[in-house]
């Protein structure tokens, strides 16, 4: 159990992660307290910065992004940039939509979103590889997404 928490305020956290726009009323309801404690609770969360924000969870083939890939890509710190610095460039690329600074064989993954697997080609060969600071990539295209979490 995360430090300072106690099992309402993780069921808590759990509900909001189904639905961010439960109202206080059901949320009481579903957890047997009180609205004033269930509003308190929310606020605790905020304010320790355990809640980062409240969001939504689009349906990307919906907006015309269903195609998922996971890029593993390395780092060549000959032009003089630092990794952090390489990601943050791979960050700004449109249809990127995680980048992560890993362990391993690999230094970057990259998570994006496209129209097509010819669209994510696009993302790589256009944008990826003229980075400075990228070196090699190996492209995932995701068929299908069993999990995932914002």
């Amino acid at each position: 159990m995360a430090e300072g928490l106690d099992k309402i305020d993780l069921k808590l956290l759990e509900e909001l992660k189904d639905n961010s726009r439960e109202n206080i009323a059901t949320l009481s309801k579903k957890l047997g307290i009180p609205r004033t404690t269930v509003h308190y609770r929310i606020k605790k969360l905020v304010d320790e910065k355990i809640i980062e924000k409240f969001t939504i969870k689009p349906n990307y083939k919906k907006l015309n992004l269903g195609t998922t890939a996971f890029i593993l890509a390395r780092y060549d710190p000959s032009p003089g940039l630092t990794q952090r610095e390489v990601a943050e460039k791979v960050a700004q690329i449109d249809g990127v939509h995680e980048v992560h600074i890993i362990a391993g064989e690999w230094d970057l993954l990259i998570k994006v979103r496209a129209s097509s697997a010819e669209e994510i080609g696009k993302i790589v060969i256009d944008k990826l590889r003229e980075i400075e600071g990228i070196s090699q990539t190996v492209t995932m295209v995701s068929f299908v997404t069993v999990k995932e979490e914002l």
